[in-house]
């Protein structure tokens, strides 16, 4: 299968509107979007009736009417001024809970496709570019929603509400707000987008440029120091802040200049509104009443429409971050699910067998497994060894179905892998890999994101196990240490062990542990291994490392050298 990069995708044909696409997956919460949306349009409906209701009552007022027949007025503005109040509250409350909901669904979807990806796919993309996927692309969703939609259904009912009324006071005079109105929340608005259009995508790729830069710069700073190359990094960090700045400078204008031009509209609205009452007022066709009605009518008609060129600006960058989310959810994964899969077997111990295992990359290249046979017995632990290069981490992905078998067999409690769903596989066959991540949160998360469900019970079992549990008793915060950057506030055992006790937590017919010594110094790497070693006792376990020492109590040790399998003698 032939990947590409994430800068050359293009959008498919079945998509030609990703901006659509984003709107249809976020529906489902349409529930408890609408009231928001009725919120926002209830409380500029009600400014602008406060507005015009106020007016009216001044103007009546200043002609000495009986009391009785302005109280109905005084009630309405009170009633307004506390009901614009509380529709905004509304709005705030309502909108900010369902677009926050929306957006943790939506991205707790694209997380789950890029599962399937990885480690296959996911090299078509920087590392930096699908962080600014995962967490800048998929917050547009929640501009689409709280700052485009929301702000047009207000704009909408307000214009089609003043304009009905204004036409009813004065035709004339209705007609010419109500132009004037279609031009400020219409045209403009489509200026300010197909003006962003092109600052929003360079503004977008630079972004994810500075991300990847920036993760360069983090995790890469020892080796740049090493090679001389930190300063450069550092200018090119800096050059694309830089270019960020002015692209941002560039859409501040052209949101400055659309807001000033529907202010000057507003204003050319007031006037003309103002001057066509004056002229109906003079020929005796209209009160005067009505005559301060339209004046205020029309100067309040254009607050609703003020954050339209904003909202215009945002969509211009939901529509690139559109594009670029349907590139990634539409990259195929290496690995497709058969259209009928068979259930694994969800209790331990279950066994392994690997038949005559063939798995290639790329067509063209030589297999990067040939023939592998092995058996990993329930309940045993296994230790295959080899050097890097040697296709261990390929016998991982293909075990965990992140890479397609050529020809060959893997059954896993007598089910053929290949017949089963990917998450079940991954279920059944998982553990402790290479690029486990920890996270900057407690140690109680940490160990959670293995087993949502866990019980402190069942926690406290897993770090014992790991000998992690002492360790974690002696902390001021105990389970809730916050554990910095990528586990940057532990050691490099203390990151092993609660790695294994992730792994642990899990609890998975088959458990995984890929080079669960690495970096280790060999006193560590050694107190380890044997708190490993215990841990995995009557567990069907495959152990992946390149040094065999301490490993004299495994049940059958195997190395792979270049993609073919051979025992060890011991």
């Amino acid at each position: 299968m032939t990947l590409h990069s994430g800068a050359a995708i293009l959008p498919s044909a079945r998509t030609p509107r990703p901006t659509l696409r984003l709107l249809r997956q976020l529906l489902p919460y349409w529930r408890r979007l609408l009231p928001a949306a009725l919120a926002s349009a209830g409380s500029e409906l009600a400014s602008a009736a406060l507005m015009a209701t106020a007016a009216w009552l001044i103007t009546r007022a200043a002609e000495q009417p009986p009391l009785a027949s302005v109280s109905l007025a005084i009630v309405a503005v009170r009633a307004l001024a506390l009901g614009r109040g509380a529709l905004r509250y509304m709005d705030r409350l309502l909108g900010h809970d369902g677009v926050l909901r929306a957006v943790a669904g939506f991205r707790t979807q694209v997380y789950e496709a890029l599962v399937p990806l990885a480690p296959a796919g996911t090299p078509a993309f920087r590392s930096g570019d699908l962080l600014t996927r995962l967490v800048d692309d998929v917050d547009a969703a929640q501009n689409l929603l709280l700052r485009v939609l929301i702000p047009a259904v207000a704009a909408c009912a307000v214009a089609a509400a003043t304009t009905s009324v204004a036409t009813a006071l004065l035709p004339q005079a209705g007609v010419l707000l109500g132009l004037l109105l279609a031009v400020a929340g219409l045209l403009v608005p489509t200026l300010v987008l197909t003006l962003s259009r092109r600052t929003s995508r360079a503004e977008k790729a630079a972004r994810a440029q500075l991300s990847s830069f920036t993760l360069d710069l983090t995790q890469g700073a020892a080796d740049l120091a090493a090679y001389g190359a930190l300063g450069r990094a550092h200018e090119r960090t800096c050059h694309a802040s830089a270019r960020i700045a002015a692209l941002e400078r560039r859409a501040a204008w052209t949101t400055s200049l659309a807001s000033a031009t529907v202010l000057l509209l507003q204003a050319a609205a007031t006037v003309g509104v103002t001057w066509l009452a004056l002229r109906a007022h003079a020929a005796g066709e209209l009160p005067a009443v009505r005559l301060t009605v339209l004046a205020v009518l029309a100067l309040v008609s254009f607050e609703a429409l003020t954050p339209l060129p904003t909202a215009a600006r945002h969509l211009a960058e939901v529509r690139v971050s559109a594009r670029r989310l349907t590139e990634l959810l539409d990259t195929p994964p290496p690995v497709t699910d058969p259209a009928a899969p068979v259930t694994l077997a969800a209790r331990a111990p279950v066994g392994v067998e690997i038949t005559e295992l063939r798995v290639r990359h790329l067509p063209d290249v030589s297999p990067a497994l040939d023939g592998v046979s092995l058996s990993l017995p329930p309940g045993r632990l296994t230790v295959l060894l080899g050097a890097s290069g040697s296709g261990k981490s390929t016998l991982i992905a293909a075990l965990m179905r992140f890479v397609p078998y050529e020809s060959g067999s893997i059954r896993i409690g007598g089910r053929e892998l290949r017949d089963c769903a990917g998450t079940d596989a991954r279920r059944a066959i998982t553990g402790m890999t290479q690029d486990a991540h920890v996270f900057r949160t407690s140690i109680r998360a940490n160990l959670l994101l293995a087993r949502p469900d866990a019980t402190d019970a069942e926690l406290r079992e897993a770090a014992r196990s790991a000998q992690l549990l002492p360790w974690i008793d002696s902390l001021p915060e105990r389970w809730d240490t916050l554990l910095g950057e990528n586990g940057s506030a532990l050691s490099g055992g203390q990151r092993r062990r609660l790695l294994l006790a992730r792994a642990l937590l899990a609890d998975p017919p088959v458990l995984v542990l890929d080079e669960p010594t690495e970096g280790l110094d060999p006193e560590t790497a050694d107190a380890v291994l044997t708190d490993i070693l215990n841990a995995t006792h009557g567990r069907t376990t495959l152990l992946i490392t390149h040094d065999d020492a301490g490993l004299t109590t495994a049940d059958q040790i195997l190395t792979l050298d270049h993609g073919h399998i051979r025992p060890v003698i011991r």
